[in-house]
């Protein structure tokens, strides 16, 4: 079973993602064509740094 903490992070992670579309769809979906149309390794590379950033953000308020 998981433990609150997960299903809070969880649930943060859901508001988070979710505010893109719900405030400028237009402006989110731009976006969303725009990487897709970018590189793998261009992808893999953001995807990296978003990594990192939520594993220092996570270490520091842990």
């Amino acid at each position: 079973m998981m433990s609150n903490s997960i299903w809070l992070a969880i649930g943060l992670v859901l508001i988070v993602e979710g505010l893109g579309p719900l405030v400028a769809p237009n402006g989110w979906r731009k976006m969303v064509s725009e990487l897709s149309q970018q590189p793998d390794a261009q992808l893999r590379r953001i995807g990296g740094c978003l990594v990192v950033a939520g594993a220092v953000i996570a270490y520091c308020f842990a």
